[in-house]
């Protein structure tokens, strides 16, 4: 999920098929998306694949019928459908897309702020993993450890230089789209990695010219 600050679920790795997120722009389906269930429950279908209501509660923390109620709403604005078999409760629902976007700055007052509390929403999670990551890593094998990236760059560019940067740092993600839709895809030992892509100016621009 991604908004224009940084849309990571954008591009396949290389030699794949590049893949658009669905945009997203209108009032009402923003404001459907900025749940923290909803969030959570597409999260996990993400990483988990399909699963049943019941299923879902026991990673997302709420009860069966409350999963239940959230995947028809989002159901109803087209970002899960039914997976086939099952019934009632019982029925697995999938991911209908793999990457969303929308911007924080586009549209007319009250589609401005639903996007922005999305946003928030969904780099808060994004930032609380980071942290459990930081409280947990001592339990997982050296080589993962080593390998995680955490570092920090301070460098002068211009905005077309940023966006260019961007660009390339997508382009080289290997099978995005196509390890998360066909597990047979993911070489061994793989494990689900969140790469938060953040670069932005932190001086006001110059009032010159």
């Amino acid at each position: 999920m991604s908004d224009d600050d940084g849309e990571l679920t954008e591009a396949t790795g290389s030699g794949s098929r590049r893949r658009r997120p669905r945009r997203i722009s209108d009032l009402d389906t923003l404001r459907a998306l900025a749940h923290p269930t909803r969030i959570a429950l597409l999260e996990t279908l993400v990483i988990r694949g399909a699963m049943t209501a019941t299923e879902a509660a026991e990673h997302v923390g709420e009860s069966p019928s409350s999963c239940s109620f959230h995947l028809r709403q989002l159901q109803r604005f087209g970002f899960v459908e039914e997976a086939g078999g099952g019934h009632g409760r019982r029925r697995p629902w999938r991911m209908t897309e793999l990457g969303l976007h929308f911007s924080t700055e586009e549209g007319d007052a009250a589609t401005r702020i639903a996007a922005r509390a999305l946003h928030q929403l969904v780099r808060g999670r994004q930032l609380e993993r980071y942290q459990v990551w930081q409280e947990t890593r001592s339990s997982y094998p050296a080589e993962w450890r080593e390998a995680a990236l955490d570092s920090q760059s301070l460098v002068w560019m211009t905005s077309e230089e940023l966006s260019a940067l961007g660009e390339r740092l997508r382009d080289v993600i290997p099978g995005l789209y196509e390890r998360i839709e066909d597990p047979s895809a993911r070489p061994p030992g793989a494990l689900p990695v969140e790469l938060l892509m953040l670069g932005h100016p932190i001086a006001p621009p110059s009032k010159r010219g």
